[in-house]
């Protein structure tokens, strides 16, 4: 059975529906990348696949085990969060808090995560930092490897590279990949760069308040949807 099944799911508040007819599968080792416009649904499934929100209709089933608390999930940053005042070390081990259950204290074994994760993010050598004195990457680096601390299935991002320059962002997506490709680690990112998601996801799923394609990269690039969206976002950049 796939990790997370959508079967006719509707989702939205008080009674008003924000996104609809949503019928999508991800299979261990998918990179499912998740586009469209601002307001078209995005945030609004997130919710419903952390199980913060049930739907309005229809379900969303998850398998192979896999329960909502087990999904590391990188929720985009906000300014209060960049200045958060802890080490790095602390950052990442908290992404076994989830696992720590009722016990008042960290074990070995939640230690060993951490610093499994620190060393295959490459962090390590900045363990003993500030969180809020690295660089817009190292701290993407710390939150990723804290959202691996809590999953070793499946990574939920909600625009890892949102305010990164150019040389950051292919950096983010580089160390993605390889969580994808080496570690086998299923990811299902939220992104409005779409030029960076082609490069990436091997699906996409296209939101405009309503599923307007799910389906392979490749498939999504020949559509007409998927070329008027990326020429779009090219033009857009362009006249930014």
């Amino acid at each position: 059975m796939a990790l997370i099944t959508g079967q006719d799911a509707s989702f939205g508040y008080a009674g008003n529906i924000v996104v609809r007819d949503l019928n999508f599968s991800v299979e261990q080792g998918d990179y499912l990348c998740i586009v469209g416009e601002n307001g078209s649904g995005k945030s609004t499934l997130i919710q419903g696949l952390l199980r913060l929100k049930a739907p309005e209709q229809g379900s969303i089933l998850m398998g192979d085990g896999l329960r909502a608390y087990e999904i590391g999930y990188l929720p985009q940053q906000v300014a209060a969060q960049k200045d958060f005042p802890a080490g790095v070390y602390e950052v990442v081990l908290s992404g076994r808090l989830n696992s720590r259950g009722i016990r008042p204290f960290y074990s070995q074994r939640d230690k060993r995560v951490a610093n499994e994760n620190l060393e295959r993010l490459g962090i390590a050598p900045i363990r003993g930092r500030c969180y809020r004195e690295l660089s817009g990457g190292q701290q993407q680096r710390v939150l990723l490897a804290r959202a691996l601390c809590a999953s070793q299935k499946l990574l939920l991002l909600d625009e890892p590279t949102a305010g990164l320059d150019p040389l950051v962002t292919k950096e983010v997506y580089r160390v993605l990949e390889t969580i994808n490709r080496e570690m086998g680690i299923t990811i299902i990112m939220v992104s409005h760069d779409i030029e960076g998601v082609v490069r990436s996801a091997n699906r996409i799923l296209h939101l405009r308040n309503k599923q307007l394609f799910f389906g392979t990269t490749e498939a999504y690039m020949q559509s007409e949807l998927g070329t008027r969206f990326l020429d779009g976002h090219r033009e857009q950049e362009t006249n930014d």
